[in-house]
């Protein structure tokens, strides 16, 4: 599985952006997928998970209720709704893939695959 994401950019806070990852592979259908972000100077971390069936979905506290992990109408896609940002929120974000299917947890040495990353800039 090769992923792909795109979709970030600068916006200024309270505003939305949603990311996309496109993947490759024909056995997506039945991985977890999930995003990751990482702002300068600090750790990687969990953001948000759901699983192959789309049926159970997991967030980080700090993202709970402002963003929404869902699988796109485009085959082998997902997204991130990403509504009411804040200055916290920026990071490159990054797209990854578990093949333990219903797997929506924050380990990230749980995820198999990751994407290269799409960097998200929200400004005050």
């Amino acid at each position: 599985v090769q992923l792909q994401a795109s979709g970030g950019g600068l916006v200024q806070a309270g505003g939305s952006l949603r990311l996309s990852c496109a993947a490759s592979g024909r056995t997506f259908s039945s991985y977890a997928m999930g995003w990751f972000r990482q702002a300068p100077g600090k750790e990687r971390e969990f953001v948000a998970g759901m699983s192959w069936s789309g049926k159970r979905t997991a967030y980080a506290d700090s993202v709970k209720g402002r963003f929404t992990i869902s699988r796109g109408n485009a085959k082998n896609t997902v997204l991130l709704q990403m509504n009411s940002l804040k200055p916290e929120d920026t990071a490159v974000y990054y797209c990854v893939a578990s093949t333990g299917g219903g797997y929506v947890g924050n380990d990230d040495k749980l995820y198999d695959y990751w994407g290269q990353g799409t960097l998200v800039t929200v400004s005050s």
